[in-house]
């Protein structure tokens, strides 16, 4: 979070830090953000589009680990 490019735009860094700043998956939400709320640009789709299916398969996939080691929580906590 706290890397993450609120307060500054990504064209600020340089170049060679950049790369790290793009690791974020709150960084391209934000710039989006940015471009619409700021500068009155329409949001990329094919972006937002191809993050929501990540977030969709991450959340299927924690559901489905979920499931399969829900025996052991009583367990274990």
């Amino acid at each position: 979070m706290f890397v993450s490019p609120i307060f500054y735009p990504i064209d600020r860094l340089p170049e060679k830090y950049r790369v790290f700043i793009y690791m974020n998956p709150l960084t391209f939400v934000i710039e989006q953000m940015r471009n619409v709320v700021i500068w009155g640009k329409a949001p990329s789709w094919t972006g937002l589009s191809i993050m929501a299916a990540i977030g969709i398969l991450v959340a299927l996939l924690g559901a489905a680990w979920f499931q399969k080691t829900r025996k052991g929580f009583a367990d274990v906590l």
